[in-house]
């Protein structure tokens, strides 16, 4: 394919050339960082609670002046009996749910080596059954593990951290026995567990996601109102039907928090509602982006080919084959997106840095560049391909008449 044609023709018609061009470039920018942001919506959708939740439920209750001791008893009791219940434990705060004991932690007693800030579950006997929790190391809570609260949590306590927390705390060390103090507070770590989320969906990113202390604590006045229900999968949702009415007669005097009671799937889902929403959207961005970049890379070709027939026409009658005619317009398509993506591949560098600076993301990676590129020129090429075949059919004598 002799290239001096191709640039020469280009060269004609520059002001369309430059524009297609710019059209490929801002292509390139947004789809290389909305397919970032996709990503990187999806992946944080794709946490491992570490939980059982096709099996579990939060129950919330608001009662500002009820015995704690006595509600968490009536609670226990009764919903424990409703059939398909499995069990039902107080616990503080669950996976997507409300945060109830984020705090800052140090390795030392005198807070001069900060740990990071993590979230505590302090969670009464039953719930680490309940959760379904995989052990790594250390054996699960006994008896005697169960502590009183001293105002936030107990003073002194055996916990459980999150494989995750471990390896930012003590890299290349067991963490079995280890301590570490929150304020006055003072904790030995017993065991090791494979995943649990932080409440709230797991907010910070991959890396601190999973910053989570289990705590055995002994429920009273600071750890009631919150349950953790445990029913058979196919009967989880009839359960929780079936609670507001059983409720309504065990704790008349409590106030059922409806918004916040739900299977821990339904608080999943709503958590990433927005983030599926915003995903959905920036889909929507790039289809509409490259069905306009196609459709103008069909529209130039088209008015090329419209105004080439005698050219093309001519070339025929001097033996250029069809496929010569066709190769002609792919080649001179993908000139025209390569410069666009060469653009393209700066504008999406500034406009990532523009986020980053706006929005906290990320530096986009580099790998999405290729990625993009090769996407608009498939695009480039199947668009072309419609006008290219039309200009490889024209017959020689036809063409050289339509003057």
């Amino acid at each position: 394919m002799q290239m001096r044609p191709i640039l020469s023709a280009l060269r004609h018609h520059r002001l369309a050339t430059l524009l297609i061009a710019l059209e490929i470039a801002l292509a390139c920018a947004v789809l290389c960082n909305a397919s970032f942001l996709i990503a990187a919506r999806v992946s944080a959708m794709d946490i491992h609670s570490g939980v059982d939740e096709k099996v579990l439920a939060q129950i919330k209750l608001d009662c500002g002046g009820c015995n704690a001791s006595d509600l968490n008893a009536r609670v226990l009791s009764g919903l424990g009996k409703l059939p398909g219940v499995q069990s039902v434990s107080v616990i503080n705060a669950v996976p997507f749910g409300d945060h109830a004991g984020t705090a800052g932690i140090t390795l030392d007693a005198a807070g001069q080596h900060p740990g990071g800030v993590v979230d505590f579950y302090a969670a009464g006997p039953g719930a680490f059954q309940a959760l379904g929790l995989h052990l790594l190391a250390g054996p699960p809570p006994k008896q005697d593990d169960f502590q009183p609260i001293a105002n936030f949590l107990p003073a002194d306590a055996s916990v459980w951290v999150t494989q995750a927390l471990a390896e930012h705390l003590w890299p290349d060390a067991n963490p079995l026995g280890k301590e570490f103090w929150m304020d006055k507070f003072h904790f030995r770590v017993a065991g090791v567990l494979e995943h649990l989320a932080r409440p709230g969906g797991g907010e910070g990113g991959p890396l601190t996601r999973e910053w989570s202390v289990y705590v055995p604590t002994q429920p009273g006045a600071q750890l009631f109102g919150n349950y953790l229900l445990r029913a058979e999968s196919a009967q989880l949702q009839q359960v929780l039907r079936d609670v507001p009415a059983a409720l309504a007669k065990i704790a008349p005097d409590a106030v059922f928090d409806k918004t916040a009671s739900r299977s821990i799937d339904e608080l999943r889902d709503g958590y990433f509602q927005a983030d599926r929403a915003m995903a959905g959207i920036l889909v929507g961005v790039i289809l509409a982006l490259l069905l306009v970049t196609a459709l103008g890379i069909v529209g130039l070709a088209s008015f090329w080919v419209q105004q080439r027939r005698r050219q093309i026409g001519i070339r025929r009658a001097l033996g250029a084959t069809r496929g010569d005619i066709l190769r002609y317009f792919q080649t001179e398509n993908f000139l025209i997106v390569s410069g666009g993506i060469a653009l393209g591949t700066a504008l999406a560098f500034a406009l990532n840095l523009l986020l980053m600076q706006h929005y906290e993301l990320p530096r986009l990676p580099l790998y999405y560049l290729p990625i993009g590129a090769l996407a608009l020129w498939g695009l480039g090429q199947l668009a072309v391909l419609g006008p290219a075949l039309r200009a490889a059919a024209v017959p020689p004598v036809v063409a050289t008449r339509s003057v």
